[in-house]
């Protein structure tokens, strides 16, 4: 059952002063009613709510550095509680561990999680600009929907960190802004992979060959007529005349790739 907090003591007797019974007291509350009993015989004892005096050691950490503890993560979610711990003792002349900072945060309703990730970085207008084809299409039937080929391709990373990076939010604020891990696709050793997909069929997956660091060494016009249209979109739009080809708009060779299409009379349709 939760504790009460100071503020909702204070309520709590002043609803038994007026004579509520203790069971209504607490069902208003959202406790046992031994909780509002133990609560009201303190008050009859001492005329104060705040919890007795208890034996043991107390807490390292005050109030004010709790809330605190909490601002810096609120404000930075990917802040250490390692760090903090280093921030809090420096202020203070007294050690405190990291793992005192975590019972802090937990204390508060923030835990440690991994991050969201997103990729590609995404500007403010790319963000828009998906948004407002969700709204245009949000009705769209799955009759509608059954005849776009949805295409795009790839870049897979060999050599990235295992992405072991914790961030202290709540358990609903996954998608949060602050809360989202942004990372480049584009770094390290890594595989180009192509792929498309329909409501009933899947084109794919096909790895690019011959390609690599450097300019012109990548996923030129050329080699995307050559790897991905002739042998896999151009025998699917020779079956399906009356499919739609949906591409990412982020690919770099798109204008390239639509005008060398139209070139070579490939029966493909770009949005």
């Amino acid at each position: 059952m939760p504790r009460l907090n100071a503020t909702d003591r204070e309520r709590a007797i002043g609803q038994l002063t007026l004579g509520t019974p203790q069971y209504e007291v607490a069902n208003a509350f959202g406790v046992h009613p031994s909780t509002i009993i133990r609560l009201w015989q303190r008050y009859l004892q001492t005329g104060s709510t705040n919890d007795l005096t208890r034996s043991g050691r107390p807490r390292v950490t005050t109030e004010r550095e709790n809330r605190a503890i909490y601002r810096q993560h609120v404000r930075d979610p990917f802040h250490t509680a390692a760090a903090t711990a280093i921030d809090v003792a420096g202020n203070r002349n007294r050690p405190v561990s990291s793992r005192t900072v975590r019972r802090r945060l937990v204390d508060r309703g923030l835990h440690g999680r991994r991050p969201a990730k997103r990729a590609p970085v995404l500007t403010a207008h790319a963000r828009l600009g998906r948004y407002q084809f969700a709204q245009q299409h949000l009705n769209c039937t799955w009759r509608q929907w059954q005849n776009i080929l949805f295409t795009d391709e790839s870049r897979f990373c060999v050599s990235n960190a295992d992405g072991r990076i914790r961030i202290w939010r709540r358990d609903y604020q996954r998608y949060a802004p602050n809360n989202i891990l942004e990372w480049d696709r584009w770094g390290g050793p890594s595989v180009m992979i192509w792929g498309g997909i329909c409501l009933h069929e899947v084109l794919g997956p096909i790895i690019f060959q011959n390609i690599g660091p450097g300019r012109g060494n990548g996923v030129t016009a050329e080699r995307y007529i050559d790897q991905v249209l002739r042998p896999a979109v151009v025998p699917f739009f020779n079956q399906h005349r009356n499919f739609t080809r949906q591409q990412a708009s982020h690919c770099q060779t798109y204008s390239r790739l639509s005008a060398a299409s139209q070139h070579q009379g490939d029966a493909v349709a770009c949005l």
